[in-house]
């Protein structure tokens, strides 16, 4: 009898999935990093969050909704300018930039996203990349306000004196908090009654409206969240660079965050994390080479990287797992 409790009881003791234990062990990593890496590499991987962040929003409109965009980088820009003038001219403090590049690009993606719903393919990746276009040269124009060509050079967060952290290591701990937030709750969003709408807009349009989803609501939605992630980025980004320009917002940020959510793949939890990464360090790592070479290195790894994991690297990566797992679980036998 006592046999048969013991063992009743091990079997309703919970147990940890292989997903989680793999979260658990990067947060693990990902918190020891700063304090092994020189102050350049912690850079770097902030910057990787960031375009994660980013990265998560446009995961979410094209990967679980089927919507495209290329104007993404815009989004980005104007949570960028948002916190820029909140600090520049306002002198507000840094966190409280963020709830504020929220709300503005939110509503923002929300008053686009409306008229958007009328277009679909070629033509809504066009009118997105129509407002990418325009928007650096609209930053130009209003000088007193985002400084023009020139930019506005900002202050950086100061780590509290209790934490004992550098500049850099504790940018990289505020950007890390806040990709984590943004990915519990963008996880939790897509297994929620809201996420399985958005993936059935995504399968099949007629279906998903005759099972009673209303496609404008759920489509208008996920164009603003998607927004706000790429403005929460922005707002990061302004943090980690201390400097704001209109030339660093051009219509090849679009492209190349679309790029990046592409090779990362789209769909997946980890898409944005490794769209990120590369999207990060394949120009960096060959800008040694010469000018001209990150784009064409860029170009060459994209053709390959679709060629070989049409579904991205995330697709690659567990289509490797289980072609090896097979193979280690007869070894072990």
């Amino acid at each position: 009898m006592t046999t048969t409790l013991d063992s009743g009881a091990s079997l309703r003791r919970p147990t940890l999935n292989r997903p989680t234990i793999a979260v658990a062990v990067l947060l693990v990593v990902a918190c020891a990093a700063p304090f092994q890496l020189a102050p350049f590499r912690v850079f770097q991987l902030t910057l990787v969050l960031v375009y994660a962040i980013a990265l998560m929003g446009l995961n979410l409109l094209i990967g679980y909704t089927g919507q495209i965009s290329l104007g993404h980088g815009a989004f980005f820009a104007v949570g960028a300018y948002t916190a820029a003038i909140m600090q520049h001219h306002w002198e507000m403090p840094h966190l409280t930039t963020l709830p504020v590049a929220l709300a503005v690009t939110f509503l923002l993606g929300l008053g686009l996203g409306i008229p958007a719903l009328r277009l679909r393919g070629p033509y809504l990746a066009l009118v997105t990349l129509a407002i990418a276009v325009f928007l650096g040269p609209l930053l130009k124009r209003f000088s007193s306000v985002t400084g023009g060509s020139m930019g506005l050079t900002l202050s950086k967060p100061a780590p509290p004196a209790w934490t004992g952290l550098a500049e850099d290591q504790w940018l990289y701990f505020l950007a890390l908090a806040i990709t984590v937030v943004f990915a519990l709750l963008v996880v939790g969003l897509l297994r929620s009654r809201v996420g399985r709408a958005l993936k059935a807009v995504r399968d099949n349009e007629s279906a998903a409206e005759t099972m009673g989803v209303r496609l404008s609501w759920y489509k208008s939605l996920a164009f603003a969240w998607s927004a706000m992630l790429a403005g929460a980025a922005g707002c990061v980004n302004t943090w980690v660079i201390g400097f704001v320009s209109p030339d660093s917002f051009t219509s090849t940020l679009s492209i190349t965050l679309l790029a990046g959510i592409v090779v990362g793949g789209l769909g997946s939890t980890w898409g944005p994390l490794l769209g990120g990464a590369f999207t990060l360090y394949v120009p960096t790592l060959s800008q040694d080479l010469n000018q001209a070479a990150p784009g064409v290195l860029f170009g060459l790894l994209i053709i390959v990287i679709m060629y070989v994991a049409p579904t991205g690297l995330a697709g690659l990566v567990g289509r490797t797992r289980r072609l090896v797992h097979p193979l280690l679980t007869r070894k072990k036998k």
